[in-house]
C-alpha cells in the first residue's frame, strides 16, 4: 500500500534544469562551442559528478577562463530565463490530493536547503512537505539512495510504501536503489537523457491523477 509520495525539486517541481542548461549554452555559443546534453547531463540531479562546465570551456578554448566573469554571466542569463519559469503542470494538483488522501509528503533533493527551501517558499508550496533533506543532510547525495532512504525513515515507512517522483537518470538511480516505485517526470532537458528501470515514464504530471497513477502502481 502506498502511503508516501516524495518529490525531487529541480526539474521537476520548478525547472531550474532548462534555464541552467540554457544559460551554459549559450555562453559556450558565444565562444564558438556547442556544450553537448551528453556530457552536461552526468551531472543533472546530483552535484558530486565531478563535472565543471568553467573546465570544460577552458579545455575547449585550450586556454583559461575567467571563472568570476563567466559566473556572472550565467547568473544573468539564468535569472533572465528563470523569470519564465512557473510551478510544472501537475505538481500542485499532485500535493493538493495527497493531503486529501492523507498520504506523507516528502522532498529528496541533491541541492542545498536555503536554494530549496526559498524557491518552495516563494512558489507557496513549502506548507505541503512534511519532511525535507536535502544536500546538507547527507555525505553523498544522488544517484546515491541516502536522501531518499532518510526520508522513508522519517516517515517511519517501508521504501515499496513509497512513490519517487524524479526528472533525471541520476535522481531516478538513487530512488530505485532505495527500493521506491519511481515515476520518471523528465523535462526539457532530461527528457533526451537515458533512463534506467522506472516504473512508470510520464511526460507531466498533468497527464493523469495521484489516485490513478496509484492503482496502476499497485496494480
Amino acid at each position: 500500500m502506498i502511503k508516501a509520495i516524495i518529490f525531487d525539486f529541480d526539474g521537476l517541481i520548478y525547472d531550474t534544469e532548462v534555464p541552467e542548461y540554457t544559460a551554459f549554452r549559450e555562453i559556450f555559443a558565444e565562444h564558438g562551442y556547442e556544450l553537448e546534453l551528453g556530457i552536461w547531463g552526468q551531472c543533472v540531479g546530483t552535484n558530486n559528478s565531478g563535472f565543471d562546465p568553467y573546465d570544460h570551456l577552458a579545455s575547449c578554448l585550450g586556454r583559461p577562463v575567467d571563472r568570476e566573469e563567466l559566473r556572472a554571466l550565467h547568473k544573468a542569463k539564468f535569472e533572465r530565463l528563470m523569470a519564465e519559469e512557473t510551478i510544472r503542470p501537475g505538481v500542485e494538483t499532485y500535493l493538493r490530493t495527497a493531503r486529501t488522501l492523507g498520504l506523507r509528503i516528502g522532498l529528496a533533493s541533491s541541492s542545498s536547503r536555503a536554494w530549496v527551501t526559498g524557491h518552495l517558499a516563494k512558489l507557496n508550496l513549502l506548507p505541503y512537505f512534511e519532511c525535507i533533506r536535502v544536500s546538507d543532510d547527507v555525505k553523498l547525495v544522488k544517484p546515491d539512495p541516502e536522501l531518499y532512504l532518510q526520508v522513508i525513515q522519517a516517515f517511519g515507512i517501508e521504501p515499496r510504501e513509497a512513490v519517487a517522483f524524479e526528472d533525471s537518470p541520476n535522481g531516478a538511480k538513487a530512488a530505485k536503489a532505495a527500493g521506491l516505485h519511481c515515476v520518471a517526470v523528465p523535462n526539457g532537458v532530461t527528457r533526451e537523457l537515458a533512463f534506467e528501470a522506472v516504473d512508470l515514464r510520464l511526460s507531466s504530471l498533468a497527464d493523469i491523477g495521484l489516485e490513478a497513477l496509484i492503482e496502476r502502481l499497485q496494480g
